[in-house]
């Protein structure tokens, strides 16, 4: 029970010993025995707390930077109307910085045996599982001299979903993806390993793909199309180790493969390739297969949001096995990872071959855009020095892309804006050499 206003005075007029009592204390109470009065009555008015009957429906996902709406049903089974302030407590991530307090304390007003709805209005600032905390009722008597509180705890989850930013440039890759399949009405033939049909020779088409015998049996000239294999495995792999933890701008780097991999995954998918992910340190973090081609990139996002970087160096040979039994059969496998010297040198490298023997291995790395700016410094003594400790990791992370290169591996390095589509560029390089 909260006392309020003058009803603490009474409180304390209550709590004095009777040996202490002089004259003046009679007098007060004498003035003051109304209000005591009034306070008993107030407090028998309030209605009860925790007889309150509450329930929750809503939204149970969002994603990154959106809303989730939560409603909470508040039923009043007294015989006395519900004058309540409450809070509706979530973890702070659950909110922008300063939102908090507006956004989860509602006033509310429930006739007898009637009930009401109010609604907690979630934006996470974090990918991952929310979880209601308890809900605080402070339930008022009609003259708000005293309360009565109390708690419940009513459990729901809302999921952060990873916000999958780069489906902007979507749009233009599966234009490119049909230009390579050859269903487009552009002057240049379809580009491929798998023959599609025959169409007549348009000015412009490569004079290399005219099916000469079919010329001979028509009265135009034949032209051979191509469109890329299908039907291809693409397995994503997130290193989720300590080097996913480093932050580039105001995310992880792991929030910035993930972007990458869900476009990736998008466009493959409409390709009519077959994506699996694959997270791992120094254990299997999640694992998905065998996914149909609809329900591929709900079911990565859904994986991929309650993935956090681990603070432990990433298993190399663990990793390399658990790829192998993922994909057995030859496939695309992109490796989300670093292009630092230590992990790359002493952990990939060593085992490198063991996946290039059997599969086509393209490394996406996430390059930190303050160190380009920091190459460009000039002006000062501190700017030259910061230039030239850019300009040397610049110059590892070049050293370790040409490594991986002479193994055979493609290699993709830019920054978390530019990742997604030249990750999907490298892609479609790939499909259109026929090297999936």
């Amino acid at each position: 029970m909260a006392l309020t206003g003058r009803a603490a005075l009474i409180a304390a007029l209550a709590s004095v010993p009777v040996g202490v009592w002089d004259p003046g204390w009679t007098g007060i109470l004498a003035v003051n025995a109304p209000l005591a009065v009034a306070c008993a009555c107030d407090f028998a008015l309030a209605a009860p707390v925790r007889r309150l009957g509450l329930t929750r429906s809503g939204d149970t996902s969002a994603r990154l930077g959106e809303t989730a709406d939560v409603t909470l049903t508040v039923s009043n089974p007294s015989g006395r109307p519900l004058r309540a302030r409450l809070r509706d407590a979530w973890p702070p991530s659950s909110w922008q910085p300063g939102t908090e307090t507006a956004a989860s304390r509602h006033d509310l007003t429930v006739p007898a045996g009637e009930r009401r709805r109010v609604t907690t209005r979630l934006r996470p600032t974090r990918r991952g599982d929310r979880h209601a905390d308890r809900i605080t009722i402070r339930s008022y008597g009609p003259l708000g001299l005293l309360t009565r509180q109390g708690t419940h705890r009513v459990p729901w989850t809302v999921r952060a979903l990873p916000p999958f930013t780069s489906r902007k440039h979507l749009p233009s890759k599966l234009s490119r993806l049909r230009e390579l399949d050859g269903r487009t009405s552009v002057l240049t033939r379809g580009e491929g390993t798998e023959f599609d049909s025959l169409r007549e020779y348009v000015p412009g088409d490569d004079t290399r793909s005219i099916d000469w015998r079919a010329t001979a049996r028509h009265s135009t000239v034949a032209v051979r199309t191509w469109r890329p294999e299908r039907d291809r495995h693409i397995l994503l792999v997130l290193d989720t180790g300590r080097t996913s933890a480093g932050r580039v701008g105001d995310a992880p780097r792991l929030d910035a493969a993930m972007d990458a991999a869900l476009l990736l995954a998008a466009l493959a998918s409409r390709a009519g390739d077959r994506v699996d992910l694959l997270a791992y340190d120094r254990r299997v973090r999640a694992l998905l297969q065998g996914r149909a081609a609809g329900d591929v990139l709900p079911s990565l996002v859904n994986a991929m949001a309650t993935l956090e970087p681990e603070l432990v160096e990433t298993d190399a040979r663990g990793l390399a096995a658990t790829t192998l039994r993922s994909a057995p059969r030859r496939s695309l496998v992109v490796l989300f990872t670093t292009l630092d010297a230590a992990p790359i040198e002493e952990g990939l490298l060593p085992v490198l071959p063991q996946l290039t023997q059997r599969h086509t291995v393209l490394v996406a790395s996430v390059a930190d855009p303050h160190v380009s700016q920091m190459a460009q410094a000039r002006g000062h003594t501190d700017a030259v020095y910061e230039a030239a400790a850019a300009a040397q990791a610049q110059s590892e992370r070049r050293h370790i892309a040409d490594q991986l290169r002479r193994h055979g591996v493609t290699v993709v390095d830019a920054t978390p804006d530019e990742l997604p589509p030249a990750l999907a560029d490298a892609y479609l390089e790939l499909k259109a050499a026929g090297r999936l």
